[in-house]
């Protein structure tokens, strides 16, 4: 992931789908759903491959950041959120394993 131009997150996911990351999560609470197979996780279940992330060029409020994440299972995906430290995402993600 780390030759990926990361102009926009679209490219950013298009480059993970093509190496294999093709699930996408959210976060509901304290637990990570699979939008594709209904699975949820907990924290301890997950590791964040990489992340990036993108500042809105006028306001800093629309900042994004983009999770690649693998679980335990196995399935692996993607997962977007605002980038607001008062997420529920953020709070669920200050729990995860980072790989890098």
């Amino acid at each position: 992931m780390d030759k990926v131009k990361k102009d926009s997150l679209v490219m950013v996911i298009t480059a993970a789908e093509k190496l294999g990351f093709h699930s996408q999560f959210k976060v509901n609470g304290k637990n990570m759903i699979s939008l594709k197979t209904d699975i949820r996780f907990h924290s301890n279940e997950v590791r964040i491959v990489h992340f990036y992330r993108f500042e809105g060029a006028s306001n800093l409020e629309y900042t994004s950041i983009i999770y690649i994440i693998e679980c335990d299972n196995g399935e692996k995906g993607t997962l977007v959120d605002g980038f607001d430290t008062t997420t529920e995402t953020a709070n669920f993600m200050l729990n995860v394993k980072n790989q890098e």
